[in-house]
């Protein structure tokens, strides 16, 4: 099976999901992942049909708008916000919601958030792929921000999604984290990150993060989800940031090629 690649509209952030649909189609990338923030188009099924129909690019994955960044997106009740991403993606034909843990300050909605995931995913069908993160640290203190943890191994999830960026944030082994979580890893954020307190979300090989074997592993493994590039690119001239993509693509293009017979995680 060919593990498709598709781009996160955070990968052209600040610029609309109208561009990134227009830059992944230009650079050879099999799909979309739409992340969900004040841009009117990624909240819209209807303007983001019309754009992966234009592009003949499918949505395969929705990011919720469980960010710091996006707060105050579909208001502030984090369950609205998990709830209208999986009517989201189910209008657009994406299988899988990513979103974050609950921050530490949002206690009710932590003490349900094993349960009430694992009860949407039974009645919408579409997998709801818990992220890893990381500790917030400076050079003197570190603040466990997430509940139950940021590290999803050790939690009840059936479905992860592993980012590369945080793994470094977190100094985690990477590899280590995709071999045991098995087939319960459903995506893979492709990036990279040098170790330091900020999540970088650099081109993938630009960093300290085992990327390719991360592929490597995962092609072997005959692996049946998805990889989507989310990089930042929001510091670089509009030249760079197309030279970048491709970059990432060709890197997980490469990395995606199995050495050896596929057997199943």
């Amino acid at each position: 099976m060919t593990i498709r690649v598709g781009l996160s509209t955070a990968s052209l952030y600040p610029d609309n999901a109208a561009t990134a649909f227009a830059t992944a189609a230009r650079l050879g990338y099999d799909a979309i992942e739409v992340m969900v923030w004040t841009d009117p188009v990624t909240q819209e099924a209807g303007a983001l049909r019309a754009l992966s129909e234009l592009h003949e690019l499918p949505v395969v994955s929705v990011h919720a708008p469980t960010l710091l960044l996006t707060q105050r997106v579909w208001g502030t009740d984090p369950w609205g916000k998990v709830d209208r991403s999986i009517d989201l993606a189910r209008e657009v034909g994406a299988g899988t919601v990513v979103l974050h843990p609950p921050f530490r300050w949002q206690r009710e909605y932590a003490a349900g958030f094993v349960e009430g995931v694992a009860r949407r995913e039974r009645e919408s069908g579409v997998r709801l792929a818990v992220e890893n993160m990381y500790p917030w640290r400076t050079a003197r203190r570190e603040v466990m921000a997430y509940l139950p943890h940021w590290d999803p191994v050790g939690q009840p999830y059936d479905n992860v999604t592993l980012d590369l960026s945080h793994t470094a944030t977190a100094g985690a082994d990477a590899l280590a984290m995709a071999q045991a979580l098995g087939s319960r890893l459903a995506h893979l954020h492709l990036t990279d990150g040098l170790g330091s307190f900020l999540d970088e979300h650099l081109v993938p090989g630009r960093g300290t993060q085992p990327c390719a074997a991360v592929l490597e592993h995962l092609a072997d493994s005959g692996w049946d989800g998805q990889v989507v590039v989310e990089v930042s690119t929001r510091k670089v001239a509009r030249e760079q940031r197309e030279v970048d993509l491709a970059e990432a693509l060709a890197f997980a293009r490469l990395g995606l090629v199995p050495t050896r017979g596929a057997s199943r995680i």
